[in-house]
């Protein structure tokens, strides 16, 4: 009974069975009726017996084809759309990329979510830990009113791993420019929330988010704790908030979380621990990947890990927060709060950056970092270099340049051990 359902309207495969029965039927009745035997009487027999197998084989191949279509349809995501070679294509390269190094990168802003862009190039075994201290915005809104934990760095992460079509990827980006209430809100921050509220579990609003992008990899919060970021600056005061901190525009001696015993996400803390190479940055240093590691759990599956752990370091310091913070200045603070033994190697940009774009961050208080890399191997830190900004008038790194060199070094750091 099962065949029957084959029969039925709507399948689309019939046509294709009929239509391959005929070219089979075709190179049977020229296989009886041979072009040498039907050549001894006729020229123009032979002629059309060579034709009727040609149009067979090509009935065949015809209806062979459209009959595997149908079935790459339906197994295939919605969004696989293009000729069948495409699909294919597609299919393989996922199955190459689903046997890439298993990547986790920690940190927040769109620093992350820049890195995830280009990350997801080279591998679909991806694990984003996000932080959750955003106070401001439409996230520090949705925190205060929806007692929710802040969804904005993880929807940019989303977007960022997405595998969908362009347009879903805007509507969850989109942001409302008018309306009481919805103003400043984006649609994915809602999105999330709301699914949230429906499951009665954040950790399920992402994974179900996920399903909807039909993202490349996973994307974690790095707690499921309300937590809240505290500064504290060289001149004795202090700050509660991400968003407070960053406005205060002074120089950072120290942050922590409060509470300060809050638990990590465990599936957070199992992908550190089989993690093949572990990405921090790059980022805002205080406020995106700090957070992250000053959650215990987290730091300790860090250095448990036999993984490669590489620092990336901003390209400009941050008015304010790193003003004057070399490159070993930077992993200086990130070991002064953790510990020296969370990273193994340091990635620093060696481009120089356009006049104009170089004068413009200058006047808003930002300058290049400096790349002090003797200190840095001084301490006993292996560091990665090279050119990888796009300047199109802003400083930004080229993920997808930046893991091509981090893949690079981690590859001849693999074959180092083995040997």
């Amino acid at each position: 009974m099962q065949f029957f359902k084959w029969l039925y309207p709507g399948i689309g495969i019939k046509r294709w069975i009929t239509l391959c029965v005929i070219g089979l039927s075709l190179l049977v009745v020229v296989d009886l009726l041979t072009v040498k035997t039907i050549a001894k009487s006729s020229v123009m027999l032979a002629a059309f017996a060579t034709a009727a197998m040609i149009f067979g084989i090509f009935l065949i191949y015809t209806s062979i084809k459209n009959m595997v279509k149908i079935f790459v349809r339906a197994l295939m995501p919605l969004n696989q759309t293009g000729p069948l070679v495409d699909i294919v294509y597609q299919s393989r390269q996922s199955e190459s990329l689903l046997r890439g190094p298993r990547i986790v990168a920690i940190g927040g802003g769109t620093g992350l979510s820049t890195m995830l862009s280009g990350m997801k190039l080279f591998t679909r075994n991806i694990t984003a830990i996000v932080t959750v201290t955003d106070t401001g915005g439409s996230s520090g809104r949705l925190r205060d009113e929806m007692d929710v934990l802040p969804p904005g760095d993880i929807r940019n992460c989303l977007v960022a791993l997405a595998d969908t079509g362009p347009l879903i990827r805007d509507l969850f980006q989109y942001r409302f420019e008018t309306g009481e209430g919805l103003k400043g809100h984006s649609f994915g921050n809602l999105f999330i929330t709301a699914l949230s509220m429906v499951t009665g579990d954040f950790e399920k609003a992402i994974a179900e988010s996920s399903k909807v992008l039909a993202i490349r990899g996973r994307v974690l919060p790095s707690t499921l704790e309300k937590v809240t970021l505290v500064g504290e600056f060289m001149d004795g005061t202090s700050k509660e908030g991400e968003t407070n901190i960053t406005n205060e525009r002074k120089p950072l001696r120290s942050i922590h979380l409060k509470p300060d015993d809050c638990r990590a996400c465990e599936e957070a803390v199992d992908a550190i621990s089989i993690a093949d190479l572990i990405v921090m940055g790059p980022g805002s240093l205080y406020t995106s990947i700090l957070p992250n590691l000053l959650i215990k759990d987290i730091r300790d599956a860090i250095l448990k890990s036999d993984a490669c752990k590489v620092y990336i370091c901003n390209a400009m310091t941050q008015p304010g927060e790193t003003t004057d913070l070399s490159a070993w200045g930077h992993l200086k603070v990130i070991i002064d709060h953790t510990d020296p033994r969370i990273v193994d190697a340091v990635f620093v940009n060696k481009a120089r950056i356009p006049e104009p774009l170089y004068r413009r961050y200058r006047e808003a208080g930002a300058l290049p970092v400096k790349l002090d890399i003797d200190k840095i191997r001084e301490k006993g830190y292996e560091v990665v270099t090279d050119e990888v900004l796009k300047s199109d008038g802003q400083v930004r790194h080229d993920a997808e340049k930046i893991m091509k060199s981090i893949l690079d070094y981690y590859a001849k750091n693999t074959k180092k051990l083995k040997d």
